[in-house]
Order: structure tokens, then C-alpha cells, then sequence
């Protein structure tokens, strides 16, 4: 009887410690600026105004060359991790993010507001892009 006893009790360790892991992983901190989304063509209107916008693909580096957005540039989402994107030094610039759906650019958005960027902009997939698009 003892035997299950403890193997129910290694069985609860082992969810809570899972459960405690995937809460903390989607944990923003509190100082971390709000998470915007908007449309690709509010997108492209600020692309057009003459703000100065940094463009980000997050898609990976072969998707990158099938197509993207003129003046994009890449940093695939999985080389977005806790620290800031060298490829991005100012941690204010108005930067514009998306991926082929939208579900990349969304992750890649919380994830530079967690590691300190201010002003991140999620407008979705390339997909609903109904602009040009500049291939390599």
C-alpha cells in the first residue's frame, strides 16, 4: 500500500512542477509594455506615413527568401529568447512584426516585450498581406 502511496505523490510532484513551468513561461513581466495588434493595412499605413518603423519577419531564413515585405528584416522567432536581438538596438523603435499566420509574430511580440522592447507592433501573417511582397 506504501508503494502507491508514493507513487501517487511522485505522480502529483511531477504535474505540479509541469503546471508551475508552463505558468511561468507564459508569465510577461509587469513593466512590460501592452501588446498591440493591428490590421496589415494599419500596418502599411504607418508604413507609408513616414514614421520610422522597423519591419521584422520572424519567419525562418528559407521563408524569408520565398518572399517578404519590402525593407523587412529577418529574425526568426526562434532566435528571439531572453535577451535583447542585436539586430534590433533600440529597445523604443516602433517595430512592426509578422510571420506567415500570425500565430509566430505573436509569440515573437510578447517576447520582445518581455525582454524590454517598448513599442512592438503585431500585424499578423503575411498571408492576409494584400501588398507586394520582394523576393531573393
Amino acid at each position: 500500500m506504501s508503494k502507491i502511496y508514493i507513487i501517487l505523490l511522485i505522480i502529483l510532484v511531477v504535474v505540479l512542477f509541469v503546471s508551475f513551468k508552463n505558468q511561468q513561461a507564459k508569465t510577461v513581466p509587469a513593466n512590460a509594455a501592452p501588446y498591440k495588434k493591428i490590421s496589415a493595412d494599419e500596418a502599411m499605413n504607418m508604413m507609408q506615413s513616414g514614421q520610422k518603423v522597423t519591419i521584422v519577419d520572424v519567419r525562418t531564413p528559407a521563408e524569408f527568401a520565398g518572399g517578404h515585405i519590402q525593407g523587412a528584416i529577418n529574425v526568426p522567432n526562434e532566435n528571439i529568447a531572453s535577451s535583447t536581438v542585436p539586430a534590433l538596438p533600440d529597445l523604443d523603435a516602433t517595430i512592426l512584426v509578422y510571420c506567415r499566420s500570425g500565430s509566430r509574430s505573436a509569440q515573437a511580440a510578447r517576447k520582445l516585450l518581455a525582454v524590454g522592447y517598448t513599442n512592438v507592433i503585431d500585424f499578423g501573417g503575411i498571408i492576409n498581406w494584400p501588398y507586394g511582397v520582394v523576393r531573393q
